[in-house]
């Protein structure tokens, strides 16, 4: 096996990291692992609580695949034991926990999806059930033996809810322990992980110093912000593009996100060179979040989806065309007056508008249409004739044909 130069393998593994802890041993054990030509345990774990992958998750598991291509070894750790503890990091109360029954179905589904990222042909795929399972209870005593409780109250989540007064958990407190370990039992040369894993990355180097192993180098990489540009992506947030969705509903919500969440969105999820990105972000950022969508959609999907999610999106909504689905609404004749109904209550019939209320404001502000010329109505209490097939739209989105019964 060949590695490239170390400055070349820097160059894509620096790329979209935000901090490298400690950033002076990177360099070195890349020389190190080439001149013994020997790869380097590139470790990722993943706690299987919820089924689905989101870009958010993609973005450590993308920079595990580069480190694949650059010739290391890839170890993915899921965390069936982890995962009914419940990762406290960044939270102030507790976690649920889940069933070994329910981390289990997660877990193969999450791995169906990791392998659209990460070479898993090429990986190891660890539970860490396999070791924790198998310890004692004098083991466990032995394990938690290794950390002071004053360590621990150092984690940002656990001294904001001592501050608070917030309950924490004794098996709360045992997840960063157990997440170190696992570093230790794989051999780790280097985690990827968001920057809230600092504090676990760190107690994993000294356990790994306690067990005369190689102290592993954490690699953390920025928090991707979801398509409302403010927090987090996560699927209880709404705000989140999943990379099993249809490519048109990645491209709908491609298009939704901020100008100034562009460039991190093509540096984290992307391989298209930053001076090419420099390029398109200083054209108009429509033609670059399609860009943008069309890079991404194609490496979960294929490039021909990509190619017909972006059309699609141009025609229906970048030129004002009509989509492809419009869905139908159920009138019944029973509730109509002289064969149609007054715009306020057919918008609300139709479920346009949530309310009269909101149909009235709707119309007044000019933004409820009839037909596929886009007749604008011009009073709640205009009269309609409910014809069968009748276009109705209320703003750019939301649209319905009427069948009549």
């Amino acid at each position: 096996m060949s590695f490239p130069p170390v400055d070349e393998q820097l160059e894509v593994i620096r790329r979209g990291v935000e901090k490298i802890v400690p950033a002076e041993e990177l360099a070195p054990r890349l020389e190190q692992s080439r001149k013994a030509n020997q790869p380097l345990r590139i470790k990722y774990g993943i706690d299987p609580t919820a089924a689905d992958v989101h870009l958010g998750h993609t973005v450590p598991l993308r920079k595990m695949r580069q480190f694949q291509e650059l010739g290391h070894q890839a170890v993915i750790i899921i965390g069936n034991y982890t995962a009914m503890v419940g990762d406290p990091s960044g939270r102030d109360e507790t976690r649920a926990r889940l069933t070994a029954d329910q981390v289990e179905e997660n877990a193969k589904f999450y791995l169906e999806q990791v392998g659209k990222v990460v070479d898993l042909d090429r990986a190891e795929i660890h539970r860490n059930g396999d070791w924790f399972a198998k310890m004692s209870f004098a083991d466990v005593l032995e394990l938690t033996g290794k950390v002071t409780v004053a360590q621990l109250l150092t984690r940002d989540d656990f001294a904001k809810r001592m501050e608070s007064e917030s309950a924490i958990y004794l098996h709360e407190c045992l997840y960063p322990v157990m997440q170190g370990w696992d570093s230790v039992e794989i051999k780790a040369d280097v985690e990827l992980g968001g920057t809230e894993q600092l504090h676990a990355f760190m107690l994993a180097r000294q356990l790994q110093k306690g067990e005369s192993l190689p102290t592993q180098i954490g690699l953390m990489s920025p928090i991707l912000v979801g398509v409302d540009g403010v927090r987090r992506m996560g699927k209880s947030l709404g705000n989140y593009i999943g990379i099993s969705e249809p490519p048109y509903e990645m491209m709908k919500k491609f298009m939704q996100v901020p100008d100034d969440c562009l460039r991190q969105y093509f540096e984290l999820l992307t391989d298209i060179p930053l001076d090419e990105v420099d390029r398109l972000l200083s054209g108009h950022p429509k033609e670059a979040k399609v860009k943008l969508a069309a890079a991404v959609i194609a490496q979960y999907h294929d490039a021909g989806a990509a190619g017909e999610a972006a059309e699609r999106w141009q025609r229906e909504i970048g030129r004002g065309g009509l989509p492809e689905d419009i869905p139908e609404v159920a009138l019944s004749r029973d509730a109509l007056e002289n064969g149609g109904m007054r715009a306020a209550q057919l918008l609300k019939a139709t479920g346009l508008c949530s309310s009269t209320s909101d149909a009235r404001r709707a119309i007044q502000q000019g933004g409820a249409y009839l037909g596929e010329g886009k007749t604008p109505i011009e009073a709640y209490d205009q009269f309609i004739p409910a014809t069968d097939g009748l276009l109705i739209r209320v703003g750019k989105k939301r649209l319905c044909r009427l069948r009549i019964e």
